[in-house]
């Protein structure tokens, strides 16, 4: 089990996925705002950041989001969100409290023994990007509620919550797909000394949830919780049961 301590007065931070911005939160503020100090960063390049490390390294976009969040927070990532998450609290362990992981792996790619996204699928985005960065950011979109009971509506949202946001920049695009296809944080994720809880959407083709039986080999004391109908976007499928598991996961009751 995890270290039952209650994180409540810490401050909350969301860090959002590939290719999109801070509006993806836009369905659970209301439940959050109000009981915790909520900061929801735009990643480097993307919503209404539109500064950005030139080469987008690992380091360096960590660097940039760690000057935006508070000493001893709770830092809940979704997909590279979660990735950029464990790479904070492995830079910055005095940044986060507890790691909160959504959808998310410490290496995205599959191999023979690790569940993920095919590399085919990375190709594929990365050519599109050439040629349509709008276009191939809403192919996006509609992959991140497949299987989802209601997808269509579940799209709808994201495409709504974004549209106030300008594009992202097609460098810092094609930067962090990069850090999606070549990173393997999975030793530094064992390496953690936060409390760590993570969900997943069994209906998700991106990041499987057969993940947690590996993942498990690195985090014995993790939590996992997984959403039965949910896709790769559970705050967006299933926000009322997403709150829930992250308020448990504040609380210290997960």
């Amino acid at each position: 089990m995890a270290e039952m301590k209650n994180f409540a007065h810490s401050p909350l931070v969301l860090l959002h996925g590939w290719g999109l911005n801070s509006g993806v939160w836009q369905g659970i503020r209301p439940f959050l705002v109000e009981k915790y100090t909520l900061i929801t960063p735009d990643l480097p390049g993307f919503g209404q950041q539109r500064i950005y490390p030139e080469d987008y390294t690992l380091a360096e976009v960590t660097a940039q989001l760690a000057a935006q969040i508070p000493d001893q927070s709770v830092v809940c990532g979704w997909s590279l969100g979660g990735l950029l998450s464990i790479a904070l609290a492995t830079y910055y362990p005095d940044k986060v409290a507890r790691l909160a992981l959504c959808a998310a792996s410490p290496c995205f790619l599959a191999a023979p023994d690790w569940p993920g996204m095919q590399p085919a699928i990375l190709t594929q985005f990365a050519h599109a990007l050439t040629d349509n960065l709008g276009q191939t950011i809403q192919r996006f979109l509609a992959i991140q509620a497949m299987g989802s009971e209601h997808a269509k509506a579940d799209i709808q949202q994201l495409r709504h919550a974004i549209a106030a946001y300008p594009l992202p920049e097609k460098r810092a695009v094609q930067g962090a797909l990069r850090l999606l296809a070549e990173q393997d944080l999975r030793k530094a994720l064992a390496d953690l000394k936060q409390p760590i809880s993570a969900c997943f959407g069994r209906l998700d083709a991106l990041v499987p949830a057969a993940i947690i039986a590996p993942l498990q080999q690195y985090l014995p004391q993790a939590t996992f919780t997984v959403f039965d109908k949910a896709s790769h976007a559970p705050f967006i499928s299933h926000p009322a049961d997403f709150v829930a598991w992250l308020e448990n996961v504040i609380a210290g009751i997960d």
